[in-house]
């Protein structure tokens, strides 16, 4: 009589790795595909770019360009919402506790930077609460005056100014920008403690405060102003720049003007909630740079202010590890204090 060979009851290792294989993907295909479609259906309404400041300041003008020109390759529409206030705070803390799901972005500013230093106390957190995009552009800051009040130079207007501080007034964007943070270093370095500073919600308002006379000297990024200088309505008396702007050529930089370690430049930088998924701040990354590397977007840009930078998001974040620490010396070198 034969033997039959009963298989033996135990699972070979290789029956228990394999079956064990098959449940794990089995468990994972559900995440995967649910990652999957919703990277592919993105967008599927409307994505928000939120500018934390008013209307008519850069921030503002390049959220726009930018907005007319990613609904194309995005394949959905992009808008843009101004959530102004406290130094730029409101509109980046509204975004760090948006829903992470690429729908809410935040266009910042060199605000983003400073304020860590500016400020005892925050509601974002610059290295974690953000998934940096990409970073757009960069703009130099100007002083700029009315032709009327007669001076040409800075030194002029410094001379002017300390001969009465108390009649005059200098505008700015909000606290945390780096024209609001210029114009106190420039108060404090030249003995005119005695200027008030105005500052108001957006770089537009601070202009507009100039044009219409209530400030006699205006602290504020080029891109607004370019166009006010080009017609004559207010003149430039220096940009914070390392160079002249190119088609502003009479216009000498701080450094040129007398004035030494007085470089201050505006980045814009688009930001995402942190937990969004990194396939799609890969997506609006790659359709950001190549936005800004077409030719008519940099000439338009250029013509608004703006010198594109189109870094990386990680090349953004180098920025930022840079200048947090920076901001912060600089305003604990000016005296100060923190808010």
């Amino acid at each position: 009589m034969t033997e039959s060979k009963i298989p033996s009851a135990k699972p070979s290792r290789r029956r228990v790795l394999k079956g064990a294989a098959a449940i794990t993907a089995g468990l994972a295909a559900p995440t995967f595909l649910k990652v999957g479609s919703a990277l592919a259906a993105y967008p599927d309404r409307p994505v928000k770019i939120v500018v934390a400041n008013t209307p008519g300041g850069p921030s503002d003008i390049i959220a726009r360009f930018m907005a007319a020109a990613m609904g194309g390759p995005l394949g959905g529409s992009v808008v843009v919402e101004n959530k102004g206030g406290a130094g730029g705070n409101i509109g980046m803390g509204f975004v760090a506790r948006a829903e992470p799901d690429g729908y809410t972005i935040l266009l910042t500013t060199s605000a983003y930077s400073v304020n860590p230093g500016l400020y005892n106390s925050l509601p974002y957190d610059p290295f974690k609460d953000f998934a940096a995009i990409c970073e757009l552009a960069v703009s130099p800051n100007v002083f700029a005056v009315k032709p009327e009040l007669g001076v040409n130079t800075m030194k002029e207007f410094v001379a002017l100014a300390k001969k009465d501080p108390n009649k005059f007034n200098v505008s700015a964007p909000p606290i945390g920008t780096t024209p609001q943070l210029e114009a106190e270093v420039l108060k404090a370095r030249e003995g005119l403690q005695g200027m008030a500073t105005v500052v108001f919600a957006g770089g537009g308002d601070a202009l507009k405060a100039l044009i219409s006379g209530t400030v006699q000297l205006s602290s504020g990024v080029l891109a607004p102003a370019h166009p006010q200088i080009k017609a004559g309505a207010i003149k430039g008396l220096a940009v914070t720049g390392t160079k002249r702007w190119h088609d502003l050529p009479n216009i000498p930089t701080m450094a040129e003007a007398g004035f030494n370690d007085f470089v201050f430049e505006t980045y814009c930088a688009l930001m995402a909630p942190v937990k969004t998924p990194p396939e799609i701040v890969a997506k609006l990354e790659k359709v950001a740079l190549d936005i800004l590397a077409k030719p008519d977007m940099k000439e338009k840009l250029a013509a608004a202010g703006f010198e594109v930078t189109a870094k990386t998001g990680k090349g953004h974040m180098e920025r930022v590890a840079k200048e947090v620490p920076m901001y912060k010396k600089i305003i604990e070198d000016a005296g100060i204090k923190k808010l």
